[in-house]
């Protein structure tokens, strides 16, 4: 019974920090897409003809913040389906 209550501690745990890194990385990716999208309109407004050039730019910037966001995704999908710390937990438990 000890061991049931230890896996559903680790499981429980793991499902808030599942939602953290989810949330944390859609928070940092909303904001950096915010700035980002910003400074392509002020810096058009000014030069308007470098516009191509910087939303060619703007383009590849986003794809890398996004990638960020998804890396959070895998790995909190890697913690919510093949849990390391259950496992391990049940080892140290015997």
């Amino acid at each position: 019974m000890e061991n049931l209550a230890l896996v559903a501690d680790i499981q429980g745990m793991t499902a808030i920090a599942v939602a953290l890194i989810i949330g944390m990385g859609a928070l940092g990716t909303a904001i950096g897409f915010g700035l980002l999208g910003g400074r392509l309109l002020e810096a058009s407004a000014r030069q308007p003809e470098l516009a191509p050039m910087l939303q060619g730019k703007m383009f590849l910037i986003a794809g890398l913040l996004d990638a960020v966001a998804m890396i959070g995704v895998g790995l909190a999908l890697f913690f919510t389906f093949a849990n390391p710390f259950v496992p391990a937990a049940l080892l140290a438990a015997h």
